[in-house]
């Protein structure tokens, strides 16, 4: 890990973070409901991105490691987390670890809500 590399994966993350926002918003503001449809939007285009870019990386096929960093690691980590967690369950799945996957989603769900609910109990003391 160099330099140049946080560097690549630090403005790969700056545009993904801008347009997961923007994304959100634009969605959000179409359709105005309860349902959260632009989260729900960048989720599903992150993970896709993600499984592509994932593929062509794995094939080798016209991505460059550097390029790789940028757009999995820096740019569909900006724009979602979620796409991270779809191809690491994708990946359990594929090892015929379907178990594991099903108990690393629940966990990921429950915990993920209970920590933001705590996040949300400790702000009041701060």
């Amino acid at each position: 890990m160099n330099l140049y590399t946080l560097l690549i994966i630090g403005v790969g993350g700056f545009i993904g973070s801008v347009l997961r926002y923007v994304t959100v918003r634009l969605v959000d503001s179409k359709l105005n409901a309860l349902f959260p449809y632009g989260t729900l939007t960048v989720n599903v285009i992150g993970s896709f991105l993600l499984g592509l870019i994932y593929m062509l990386a794995l094939r080798k096929v016209g991505i460059s490691e550097n390029a790789r960093l940028f757009l999995g690691v820096g740019f569909c980590g900006g724009f979602t987390t979620f796409s991270a967690f779809a191809l690491e369950n994708f990946s359990l799945m594929e090892q015929k670890l379907a178990s594991m996957s099903l108990v690393y989603i629940c966990i990921s769900v429950v915990m993920g809500i209970l920590a933001l609910a705590a996040g949300i109990w400790a702000s009041r003391f701060i």
